[in-house]
């Protein structure tokens, strides 16, 4: 009875057990059915379901006359799966595929087998082959022995990435830019586009296989977006600021050219020296974000600010007394030991007189130093541009209210100590001067397409407002031009083009025995109808080699006018010549726009000044004999007649 007993408790005790059990399955059941059944489902779902991005195509960034600054291309990596092939077809066609993968990229043979066999043995499905193929590549590999039999049966597997390409490289990379920063940052919500999404089903072997055109939605591409950047103007600035940094040694440099009535940016170049290698390359945007003393190229504004504000005309004569002026503890010296006597304030910038800055500025304005703060700040200089490029530097106009404001530094100000302007800065006021006045914001933009269909035009000039009355721009343009004809800047006067500007240099870094530099060089061209403005600066060159703005700066301003002169001669040179011949005029009038075409056809000269006439043909590649002087009376070469570089034509004048 004892043991029958037992037995019924043990029995008891298991179905008790086993219902306590059922009814924790039921209950958790219950819990994954109606609780969690959404989270679990959607697990499910996303193991066998999934979204793929469809990532869109970058819009192109191209030049002012289409040239393609950045594009974005398909790069491809090559892998093996060992395991899918056959053992039947991996010993028939790994011969055929090791000779095609060392013909084609250099290795040997054995290299190639004994990492394929390697693969195989150790099942690997993911064996990197190769990588960074271009899409002809790619093809040609797709199409080797067992690699033409597909993922399945050849275990071919490749894996594509998009990759943004700048076909000019190393020139203007960092204006280029790449990410957010330079052209690229600036105009990505253009560039970007839009993705799309795919959602595809998980099936054998790991694959996943598109479901339907219904789940699917297309990315939308970026758009083009078309700069103001001239590629041949880029090429020549380049190599310019390149040459002249080699030459003097120099840490980095800067060059930027602007369309005088636009605005519109055709080149911008940075270059910085490598403490590796000592090679030069796109570094940093000195041009955008490097805010430094300007040093003399600071006395336009001082000149500008001084006549607008009837202190001084260009005739008021300052003493430079012996090239040497004292202020409280420091003294001003003039590059020209001696100084230069009595002159005039137009012929003080000419020379670029620091003694005679220094008078002028704070004999008129020690007593009231604010007005001209105030005058400056009135100018704009006190303001960014508010560039779309990310990055641009503050200027820094001190005012008398500052904690280190001193007795000497209205003086240094006079001759560009003690600001801090950006280059793109100064060209900005330098570019206004030249447009009479009229300041206009630099721009990088000149429309946005959709391939061929035209989205939004940016070639309107965003007026920012006038810097000085014209009267007073027209001053200051006449001392710029006796400046490269007779001043400071007169080793790189020609007679063949005409330019204006001023030369700045600054000493940099005082702590140094011996210092260092700041050159640099800014003005126009042609001199009497600006089309573009320019600047250049160049930081720290070998003060051994030289250093001053007229030697180091001007030179690459002067190449740069140079060689955009002879690239286009006939149609800068034609805008500018004067006849007061009507009917020559007319003549010359069709030659233009034939000229635009062509520039290999001999235009009439006669009835020009001697002087326009052999520049306009030398800079068409022609050799110039005159006799006489005068206007051209006679040309042995024809009107009209086509003409070959280097060729010989006489001209008669008297």
């Amino acid at each position: 009875m004892s043991n029958e007993k037992n037995i019924s408790n043990r029995f008891y005790f298991i179905a008790a057990c086993m219902f306590v059990f059922a009814l924790a399955i039921g209950f958790q059941l219950f819990k994954i059915q109606f609780v969690e059944g959404d989270h679990f489902r959607e697990l499910a779902q996303k193991r066998v379901y999934r979204n793929f991005t469809i990532e869109a195509n970058r819009g192109n960034l191209y030049g002012a006359h289409g040239g393609i600054l950045a594009t974005s291309v398909p790069q491809y990596d090559i892998r093996f799966d060992a395991v899918t092939v056959s053992q039947e077809d991996f010993e028939k066609y790994l011969g055929p595929l090791v000779k095609s993968l060392s013909e084609m990229f250099g290795k040997s043979r054995s290299y190639y087998e004994n990492r394929l066999r390697e693969a195989r043995k150790n099942k690997n499905r993911y064996l990197f082959i190769v990588g960074n193929l271009g899409y002809s590549e790619y093809i040609k590999v797709k199409n080797f022995p067992m690699f033409e039999l597909g993922p399945y049966q050849g275990g071919f597997i490749a894996e594509q990435s998009i990759v943004r390409e700048h076909p000019l490289g190393k020139i203007a990379e960092r204006t280029v830019g790449y990410g957010s920063v330079g052209l690229e940052g600036a105009f990505e919500n253009y560039l970007e586009g839009t993705n799309g999404h795919r959602l595809k089903q998980k099936i054998a072997n790991g694959i996943w296989k598109p479901i339907g055109d219904a789940n699917e939605v297309d990315p939308e591409d970026g758009l083009d977006v078309v700069t103001t950047i001239d590629v041949n103007i880029q090429d020549i600035a380049h190599h310019a600021l390149l040459q002249q940094l080699q030459q003097y040694e120099a840490e980095h440099g800067t060059v930027v050219v602007m369309e005088v009535e636009t605005g519109a940016i055709r080149a911008i170049v940075n270059l910085g020296r490598s403490e590796k290698t000592g090679n030069y390359f796109e570094k940093r945007n000195y041009a955008v974000y490097e805010a430094h003393e300007p040093g003399s190229t600071f006395k336009l504004m001082a000149m500008v600010a001084a006549l607008e504000d009837n202190v001084i005309d260009t005739s008021t004569v300052i003493d430079t007394e012996d090239g040497s002026v004292r202020y409280f503890d420091r003294v001003v010296y003039d590059s020209h030991h001696g100084g230069f006597g009595k002159i005039s304030a137009a012929r003080a910038f000419e020379l670029s007189s620091n003694t005679a800055f220094s008078k002028i500025i704070y004999n008129n304005y020690k007593d009231n130093p604010e007005k001209f703060i105030n005058r400056l700040n009135n100018m704009g200089l006190n303001e960014k541009i508010g560039l779309k490029i990310k990055g641009e530097g503050t200027p820094e106009i001190p005012h008398p209210d500052d904690p280190d404001w001193y007795g000497t530094t209205l003086p240094w100000m006079s001759f560009g100590y003690g600001v801090e302007l950006t280059p793109l800065q100064t060209l900005a006021f330098y570019n206004a001067i030249a447009n009479n006045g009229v300041k206009i914001k630099p721009r990088f933009i000149k429309e946005v397409r959709s391939q061929n269909k035209l989205v939004k035009s940016f070639e309107e000039p965003i007026v920012v407002g006038s810097v000085c009355s014209k009267e007073t721009a027209l001053k200051v343009k006449e001392m710029m031009k006796n400046t490269v004809e007779r001043g400071t800047a007169s080793n790189i006067f020609s007679e063949d083009y005409s330019m204006a500007g001023k030369t700045g240099t600054c000493q940099t870094e005082y702590w140094i025995e011996g210092g260092r530099y700041i050159s640099s060089f800014a003005g126009y061209f042609p001199a009497e109808k600006p089309k573009y403005s320019c600047i250049v600066v160049i930081h720290k060159p070998n003060p051994a080699i030289g250093f001053y703005g007229n030697i180091v700066a001007a030179p690459v301003f002067s190449q740069i006018v140079q060689k955009i002169y002879a690239d286009t001669p006939v149609i800068d040179q034609l805008e500018t010549l004067k006849t007061n011949n009507p009917q020559i005029e007319k003549s010359y009038q069709a030659y233009f726009e034939t000229a635009r075409k062509y520039k290999t056809i001999m235009p009439d000269v006669t009835g020009l000044p001697a002087m326009d006439a052999v520049s306009l043909l030398e800079n068409m590649g022609l050799k110039v004999n005159i006799n006489g002087v005068g206007t051209v009376t006679g040309q042995s070469i024809p009107k009209g007649k086509k003409i070959k570089e280097n060729q010989r034509v006489n001209l008669k004048v008297s």
